[in-house]
């Protein structure tokens, strides 16, 4: 199955969406800033995730430093 993923990255917290080939949702959810919480939300996707895609205006640096 091919998953792409979007995450909307925020000051405290990002929402993170899969979606599939034909734009179906398969996960949705709000995850405090921290890689690790983030990389464990994501990890059961990752043999199909085609791509991740990260929207930031300001806070990616500083907020998803490991």
């Amino acid at each position: 199955m091919n998953l792409f993923c979007a995450i909307d990255l925020h000051s405290n917290n990002s929402v993170a969406v899969i979606i599939d080939h034909q734009d179906n949702v398969v996960f949705q959810q709000r995850l405090p800033n921290d890689i690790q919480t983030i990389e464990a939300a994501l990890l059961s996707f990752r043999k199909d995730l085609h791509g991740v895609a990260v929207e930031s205006t300001f806070n990616l640096p500083s907020t998803l430093s490991a």
